[in-house]
């Protein structure tokens, strides 16, 4: 009897062994990319952001003071809105870029906060290139010159925007520093 069962899974009849074969792949092709995608999207959390001391005791800090953390309106921006693209091929891209950050928390060069401080004008010059490169796509999920109200807006604020649209700016130029502290060594054009 076991050998008739061993038989029967190992060579599936030609009638059912196809169907079989069609059957089983795609449920593990399912369960496997239900699992993938689980936890891409954890990776998304803001908890998964922070669950590293470097993030947790230097930039959360800053970003819980930011009106991306609390305004008037109540809308809160979380990590992954501003550093994650919505695309699926984009976001992959960056979670495999996001492998090197990984690298350096398992090597230690930004373990304390001293060695954090030393290369935040380096990590966000690498975010501000990122942005800058991509139009600042993840800013647009959110911002919009075409919603934006230029009467509702500042007199300063109105000013700039103008402009800036005229000329196809992306956000990043002028809103460096809005949901964490600038480098103290970063000189600002204004």
């Amino acid at each position: 009897m076991l050998a008739a069962l061993k038989r029967w899974f190992l060579l599936p009849s030609r009638r059912y062994g196809a169907g079989v074969i069609f059957v089983v792949g795609t449920i593990t092709g399912i369960v496997f990319w239900g699992g993938f995608n689980t936890f891409v999207e954890y990776t998304n959390t803001m908890d998964f952001c922070i669950s590293c001391h470097e993030m947790r005791d230097t930039i959360y800090p800053e970003y819980q003071e930011s009106k991306h953390y609390s305004n008037a309106s109540g809308v809160r921006v979380t990590c992954a809105d501003c550093h994650v693209p919505r695309s699926w091929g984009a976001k992959i891209a960056r979670k495999i870029r996001a492998s090197n950050e990984l690298y350096h928390k398992l090597v230690g060069s930004i373990d304390t906060k001293e060695k954090f401080e030393a290369k935040r004008l380096q990590l966000a010059e690498n975010v501000w290139q990122a942005m800058e490169s991509s139009d600042s796509r993840e800013c647009r999920n959110c911002h919009s010159y075409d919603a934006m109200n230029f009467h509702d807006q500042t007199r300063r604020g109105a000013k700039k925007m103008k402009p800036a649209l005229e000329k196809g700016q992306t956000c990043i130029e002028c809103h460096k520093g809005v949901a964490h502290k600038l480098p103290p060594e970063y000189e600002e054009d204004d």
